[in-house]
């Protein structure tokens, strides 16, 4: 949603009025100030389906951080799923990723446009809601090794899993893309 840096200031003001006054309404004072003070404001559509905005665009790194979002949530659900010997089998294949297997996030330093995506998601449209309370904050660059995660995960989506889950080697074959093609 492309909103004026006028109609920023109107909505913040707004949304204090609603405060003040304590209005009890739809539409969430605080949600809307935190998509605002954090520049997610293509989020606003997608709280409030309901209203008719007008058609826009995904912002990429939205698409992108769901996507990883998505693949994190069927590993940590798959796997959760395994039996003991299974469990052990991707310990093993996929060492020293295959152990409980987790999401960590994104570098707060270097990805943080990716963290602060992730957060909003999670914290404030609910989404993803396995992750919330987690910190987001891996402390070390990850955008690379999801890709090629991405890039083994996504093939196997193509092929129908018809939400069933992940198998034990084929989390395997995604948990090892976290090794670095150069030290394989």
């Amino acid at each position: 949603m492309k909103i004026t840096d006028g109609e920023k200031l109107i909505l913040l003001m707004l949304s204090e009025l609603y405060d003040k006054l304590k209005v009890d309404g739809e539409v969430e004072p605080d949600f809307i100030r935190s998509a605002i003070f954090s520049d997610n404001t293509w989020s606003i559509p997608w709280k409030y389906v309901g209203i008719p905005f007008e058609e826009q665009e995904t912002p990429e790194i939205v698409k992108e951080v769901l996507d990883i979002l998505d693949m994190w949530s069927m590993i940590e659900r798959s796997y959760a799923n395994l039996s003991d010997e299974s469990k052990k089998f991707v310990e093993n294949e996929a060492a020293p990723f295959g152990k409980d297997p987790m999401f960590r996030g994104f570098d707060g330093n270097n990805e943080s446009e990716y963290m602060g995506t992730a957060s909003f998601l999670v914290n404030d449209l609910d989404r993803f809601e396995e992750f919330k309370g987690r910190d987001f904050n891996s402390h070390c660059p990850s955008i690379d090794t999801y890709n090629r995660m991405l890039g083994v995960f996504k093939p196997i989506l193509r092929r129908n899993l018809n939400f069933r889950p992940l198998s034990a080697q084929e989390l395997v074959e995604i948990l090892k893309e976290k090794v670095h093609p150069d030290s394989r």
